[in-house]
């Protein structure tokens, strides 16, 4: 299993998406500080949920 690390900001596409607030805060608590979206985030958070997924299926 890959560790979780805080991304750069790739280039990226526009895709609006609905989040719980509490969900946000502890985002944006976790990249106060860093040079790190919430986008960037939120995508390499899903890459590695995806190779998780992967990973199981194997």
């Amino acid at each position: 299993m890959r560790k979780f690390k805080i991304p750069n900001d790739p280039p990226t596409t526009s895709k609006s998406i609905r989040f719980p607030n509490d969900v946000i805060e502890e985002v944006e608590q976790a990249i106060r500080g860093t040079n790190c979206t919430f986008s960037a985030f939120v995508i390499e958070a899903v890459r590695v949920a995806l190779e998780n997924l992967k990973e199981e299926e194997t």
